[in-house]
């Protein structure tokens, strides 16, 4: 790896991590360079502007994400053949996120995650990024969940999917309140755990909600 990519990379690294925690208005340009340990100048050189490195900082991980996501998703399909997979199969698929960040060497996938999480709960961010970045990835679940729903009401499978974006954003957030709430019985950093008690969670919601 260059010098330069190098650190460009740390700029990345540094403004991921501080996003993730303090959102776009509670970090400056000044504060990712220091925690990069680069100038200033050179997080402006690369970058730009701070709205440049946050669209940055979004946009590094999605094409693997996305790709990641739609892989598992034909590999059930493929397994299933033509009656195609089962509900709770889509739903593990589309929660992957979960486990990539629980087994991932890269720390910076639970930042990333929690990154996702601020943006898909902000009226101003969650339109601008969420949608032109994922919108595809997600129409492609939703076209499976319909084929394993044929005789669901279309407009509940949407409000489900709602719902279990909510969930999933929830987690992702890792905001430590079950750990609160729980007495430390679990932990909201245990994507694992998380990911084996949605999958099934989910998936009885919409069976229920979905009904034609």
């Amino acid at each position: 790896m260059s010098p330069k990519i190098e650190k460009k990379d740390k700029i990345l690294d540094a403004a991921e991590a501080l996003f993730a925690y303090h959102g776009y208005d509670g970090v400056t340009m000044r504060k990712i360079a220091s925690e990069a340990g680069v100038d200033l100048a050179l997080a402006g050189y690369h970058f730009g502007k701070k709205m440049d490195v946050f669209e940055a900082v979004f946009q590094r991980r999605a094409g693997e994400l996305n790709r990641t996501r739609l892989e598992a998703l034909q590999k059930v399909q493929a397994e299933a053949g033509k009656s195609g997979p089962t509900i709770e199969k889509i739903i593990e698929a589309f929660l992957l996120p979960l486990e990539i960040a629980q087994e991932s060497p890269d720390p910076g996938w639970k930042n990333y995650l929690a990154l996702i999480a601020y943006v898909n709960n902000s009226a101003v961010w969650g339109e601008k990024l969420m949608s032109s970045t994922f919108d595809a990835l997600v129409l492609e679940f939703l076209a499976a969940i319909k084929k394993a729903m044929p005789d669901a009401d279309e407009e509940k499978i949407y409000w489900c999917y709602h719902n279990l974006s909510g969930a999933l954003t929830l987690t992702l957030a890792q905001t430590g309140r079950i750990d609160r709430l729980s007495n430390n019985k679990c932990h909201s950093s245990d994507f694992q755990t998380a990911y084996g008690i949605m999958i099934p969670f989910v998936a009885a919601g919409f069976k229920e909600a979905c009904k034609g």
